[in-house]
């Protein structure tokens, strides 16, 4: 074990490394934080102690769970991590598994393939659990790994407040929970308390093409962290591989877009004047230069849906047509029409919206009752 620390020690201060080797346990263990004036802590305990060590650091529970589920929840493996946890990441490592994935760039006929997960991700997610966790709350550290994502979740609230903060100030935080711990695991190589980590995570993720990570604060006193193993939208993952000049912004805004998540108003603004999204807000997608690069326009419509005069002339050419219509005929004219992104609710509340829209405009009037509607045909739609 003290091997294992050494090395790391050697990589986080490389100036020292020949150095190292001469220092006798004692001595390095000072110098890496991890004993205090010779005395064990803690924090030795938990990085480099024995299994059995766990018992002295009762009531607290030293404990990292793995286990591993299927699509429907159903639990087929587990195992438990005790201490040393400076090997918690080579064990969690050798446990997960990391498949391939492929997808195909526009302009190409050969698949880029992906594996599911960057390690260092995962690792640097599994450290900041370790090194966050609220350790008095005698709580365990827990990894569920599904087929195609893996969740993990440590006690303690998030002290910096939101993952948004943490990634545009770029900078260590004011102050940890467990301060001796966190240095501790800097100078093992565990984890960057210069604020970088979360974001590196994010690059990561960005240089991968892959969905970012998403960080669960809304459970009070816990933080879950939610890595995807697959691709949610082709348009998203091409549009990365195609455009490496996006920052990170932009891609954060992205990936909220591809996963239905809100963004705000002038988020979106941002977004479409870029060209890199399309729909009417909030109902957003990846814009179609994506589609019309990898040949999906087809179904890029289908999602992204037409002008809302479209859905008014089609709407207007029926009345006229076939006038008095019921609302049962207009929806069963306009509902396979409407982008697949609308629920039934959604695209239903859409279709009396724009029937609102002609009747105010004189272009319509409902000669029947509310509830048995029979639309007729006034005077043509004025643009």
């Amino acid at each position: 074990m003290s091997i294992i620390a050494r090395e790391q020690f050697a990589v986080t201060h490389p100036s020292q490394a020949d150095e190292v080797a001469e220092w006798n346990d004692i001595t390095f263990l000072n110098k890496a934080r991890v004993l205090k004036q010779g005395k064990v802590t803690h924090t030795a305990l938990l990085l480099l102690g024995r299994a059995e060590s766990a018992t002295l650091l009762s009531p607290a529970v030293a404990k990292i769970s793995w286990i591993l589920k299927d699509a429907d929840n159903r639990e087929l493996d587990y195992e438990h991590f005790g201490p040393p946890f400076l090997l918690a990441g080579d064990r969690l490592q050798n446990r997960i598994r990391n498949l391939n994935v492929r997808t195909m760039p526009s302009g190409t006929l050969f698949p880029v393939e992906f594996t599911q997960y960057d390690f260092w991700v995962i690792r640097e997610a599994l450290h900041n659990c370790i090194a966050h966790q609220d350790y008095q709350l005698r709580g365990r550290i827990i990894v569920v790994e599904f087929p195609d994502r893996v969740i993990l979740t440590n006690v303690g609230d998030f002290l910096p407040g939101d993952v948004e903060t943490v990634i545009r100030q770029d900078a260590p935080q004011s102050f940890y929970r467990n301060n001796f711990l966190a240095d501790a695991m800097v100078e093992l190589n565990l984890i960057d308390t210069q604020g970088g980590g979360i974001k590196r995570m994010f690059e990561t993720q960005r240089k991968r093409s892959f969905p970012l990570p998403d960080y669960d604060l809304t459970k009070p006193g816990s933080v879950i962290v939610n890595l995807n193993g697959r691709i949610l939208d082709e348009r998203y993952t091409r549009l990365l591989l195609e455009r490496t000049d996006l920052d990170l912004e932009q891609v954060i805004l992205l990936d909220r877009v591809q996963k239905k998540l809100p963004i705000e108003k002038n988020e979106h603004r941002k977004l479409k004047d870029a060209g890199l999204v399309e729909g009417r807000y909030p109902n957003l997608i990846v814009a179609d230069v994506v589609a019309k690069a990898t040949g999906t326009i087809g179904e890029h419509v289908r999602e992204r849906g037409f002008e809302n005069r479209y859905y008014r002339n089609l709407m207007l050419e029926l009345i006229r047509e076939y006038g008095p219509v019921s609302r049962k005929e207009i929806d069963e004219v306009l509902l396979h029409n409407l982008p697949d992104r609308l629920n039934s609710k959604q695209k239903r509340a859409k279709v009396h919206n724009l029937l609102q829209e002609l009747r105010r405009a004189g272009s319509i009037v409902n000669q029947g009752s509310r509830r048995k509607p029979a639309w007729v045909f006034l005077d043509a739609l004025s643009d």
